[in-house]
């Protein structure tokens, strides 16, 4: 999709109700639903953390957004594929600037040069007992992306008419986070398999776009 026309769609986007579970459950197995419910006590003194889903012109002026390969390390989230974000810091005065603040410091684009279309709903991450709230977001120009060498392994940049297409739709056995092997929902964007919390948000983004332009 040419960035002009993604642009002219923002109001669209701004005032379309949000899907919220109707689209994360599509990208969830059977287990996490009964999981959340049986974590209501948790999610309640979960901890906070925001990611921004960030579209912007690529050099062909076609529309793309960001996403990271982690590093492997011990944890969770060890070598798993999502957005720029971060958990809420002290200096944060808010989840949006905390989401902001991350992006710039793990790849690379300034503060100042993204802005804010709407926030998305929130997901809980059982293994880390996160609540991830994303904020949906664009800059005008190119980025010039830089990684954060000690936790970025790679930077994504994938085209939207890719991500939207439904052959990005995949199922993935996966090792979970419980060492349990399962079938999973998933988006296979440049070649990274996506699937999680990440896929639900991103589940989110495609069922929003869906309703605010055709693709081109």
């Amino acid at each position: 999709m040419n960035f002009d026309t993604f642009l002219e769609s923002i109001s669209k986007i701004k005032n379309i109700p949000l899907p919220a579970e109707s689209s994360h459950f599509k990208m969830v197995p059977p287990f996490r639903r009964e999981l959340l419910r049986q974590q209501q006590n948790a999610i309640r003194h979960a901890k906070q953390a925001g990611v921004v889903a960030l579209f912007y012109p690529g050099r062909d002026n076609k529309t793309y957004f960001v996403l990271i390969l982690r590093k492997t390390y011990e944890g969770v989230h060890s070598a798993q594929v999502g957005f720029p974000g971060g958990k809420l810091e002290e200096q944060d005065e808010s989840l949006q600037q905390a989401a902001i603040r991350e992006t710039f410091e793990e790849v690379g684009v300034p503060e100042n040069t993204i802005e804010i279309i709407r926030d998305l709903s929130k997901v809980y991450i059982p293994p880390s007992n996160f609540y991830v709230f994303p904020y949906l977001g664009f800059a005008h120009d190119t980025p010039i992306f830089r990684k954060q060498e000690d936790e970025v392994e790679a930077i994504i940049e994938v085209p939207l008419h890719s991500f939207l297409d439904d052959d990005a739709l995949i199922k993935k056995a996966v090792k979970t986070s419980y060492s349990v092997e399962v079938e999973v929902p998933a988006f296979k964007l440049n070649e990274h398999t996506v699937w999680g919390a990440t896929a639900m948000m991103l589940s989110e983004i495609k069922d929003l776009f869906k309703q605010a332009f055709v693709v081109t």
